[in-house]
C-alpha cells in the first residue's frame, strides 16, 4: 500500500543557519516542496538584503531543483519603500513578542506601536504570522495573547493573520471566529500533552515554545485537523539544537521533526481513519490560503516499517527509537 502526497508543504520551519543549516535542510528539501522558514537567526532577518542571502544559503544546503523557500521578515516598523521592495520575495512577516522564544529579543515589546506597518501589509495583502503568546504564566500565555489577536484581526480585517503552532481549544475556537485568520498545527502538538514532558523525569526533546498543554486541548487539536478544518495546516515547527543545548541547564526549547514528519502523519490520519485528509492538510489548505503555486512534486509514502535513529548528526528527531509503519520511498 502507498500514498502519493503532491506538493506536500511545511509552513512552519526553523533551518537555523551555518553547520547546522547544512545538516538539517536536506531533510526538508527532499521530502517537501516548499516551507516557510522563519527568520529568528542570531542576526534576525530584517532585512531584503538579508532574505536573498539566507535563501542562496538554504537552497545551496538542500540542494534541490523542486523546493521553494518561502521567506519571512522578522517584524519591525517597515517603511512603504521596504514592503514594496521585499513584497514579492516574501510570503509574510513573522512577528514575536520580544523575549517570548528562541532568539526574539528584538521582539515586539510595544504592541501600540506596530499598527501603521500593519495598516501597509493590510493594504500590500502581505500575511502577518505570529508567535502568540504573552509574558503570563506558561500555560495562560497563548490564551492571555487572543486579546491581541482579536484587537488585530477587527482592526485589519484584511490582513491575513496566522496563529502559529497553535495548542489549545481556545485557539481553535478562535480561528473560527474572524474570516481572515489561519492557524497552524504542529505534529509534536498532535501527539504529546505536557505529562510527557514532565509528568515523569522530565524529557528535554519534547520541550518546546509553546508548551504542550492538556489532554483536552490535545483533542480539540485533534478533531480539528481531523475534521478537515479549512483554515488550519500543517506547519512543523521543526526545531533543531545540538545535543549540549539540550542536556544541560537552560534546556532549549525545540523539537526536530523534519526527518519523521510525513511518516507520522501518515500513522495518525491512518489510526483515525481519515487518510483521506491528509493530502488537505500538508498541502492544499495552505495553497488556498496563501494564493501559492508550489513546485509539482510527488513524495510516496510506502508501508514499509523502520525505527527512527536516536540521532541524526548531533540532533535527537523527534521519536527517537521508535518503529514507524510508513517511511518515504527513495
Amino acid at each position: 500500500m502507498n500514498i502519493v502526497l503532491n506538493s506536500p508543504l511545511d509552513m512552519h520551519l526553523h533551518l537555523r543557519e551555518g553547520t547546522m543549516l547544512q545538516d538539517v535542510a536536506p531533510f526538508t528539501t527532499g521530502s517537501f516542496a516548499g516551507a516557510v522558514i522563519m527568520p529568528n537567526l542570531v542576526s534576525p532577518v530584517d532585512s531584503l538584503e538579508k532574505v536573498r542571502r539566507y535563501k542562496e544559503e538554504i537552497h545551496a544546503a538542500g540542494n534541490s531543483d523542486s523546493f521553494a523557500a518561502y521567506m519571512t521578515l522578522f517584524f519591525k516598523n517597515y517603511t512603504r519603500a521596504e514592503l514594496i521592495a521585499a513584497k514579492d520575495e516574501i510570503i509574510g512577516i513573522k512577528l514575536y513578542p520580544a523575549g517570548i522564544t528562541t532568539r526574539s529579543e528584538s521582539g515586539v515589546s510595544n504592541f501600540s506601536t506596530i499598527d501603521e506597518t500593519l495598516s501597509l501589509m493590510e493594504e500590500m495583502e502581505i500575511p502577518l504570522l505570529v508567535h502568540g503568546e504573552s509574558n503570563g504564566f506558561v500555560l495562560d500565555r497563548e490564551r492571555e495573547f487572543l486579546t491581541v489577536y482579536e484587537r488585530l484581526a477587527e482592526t485589519f480585517p484584511k490582513l491575513h493573520i496566522i496563529m502559529e503552532h497553535i495548542t489549545t481549544a481556545e485557539a481553535v475556537e478562535f480561528v473560527d471566529r474572524y474570516p481572515n485568520v489561519s492557524a497552524t498545527v504542529t505534529l509534536h502538538h498532535l501527539m504529546i500533552t505536557l505529562d510527557d514532558v514532565i509528568g515523569g523525569l522530565m524529557e528535554p526533546d519534547l520541550f518546546c515554545k509553546p508548551i504542550a498543554k492538556r489532554p483536552e486541548d490535545l483533542e480539540s487539536l485533534r478533531d480539528a485537523v481531523f475534521s478537515g478544518h479549512e483554515r488550519i495546516m500543517f506547519g512543523s515547527d521543526s526545531a533543531p539544537h545540538p545535543r549540549h543545548k539540550k542536556e544541560c541547564c537552560g534546556c532549549a526549547a525545540g523539537i526536530f521533526s523534519a526527518p519523521v514528519a510525513l511518516p507520522m502523519l501518515a500513522e495518525l490520519f491512518e489510526d483515525v481513519g481519515r487518510l483521506d485528509l491528509l493530502q488537505n492538510f500538508i498541502s492544499d489548505i495552505a495553497c488556498k490560503r496563501y494564493g501559492l503555486h508550489p513546485p509539482e512534486k510527488q513524495i510516496t509514502l510506502e508501508k514499509i516499517s523502520w525505527e527512527v535513529p536516536e540521532l541524526y548528526g548531533k540532533v535527537k528527531p523527534f521519536g527517537a527509537g521508535r518503529t514507524l509503519r510508513w517511511s518515504i520511498a527513495r
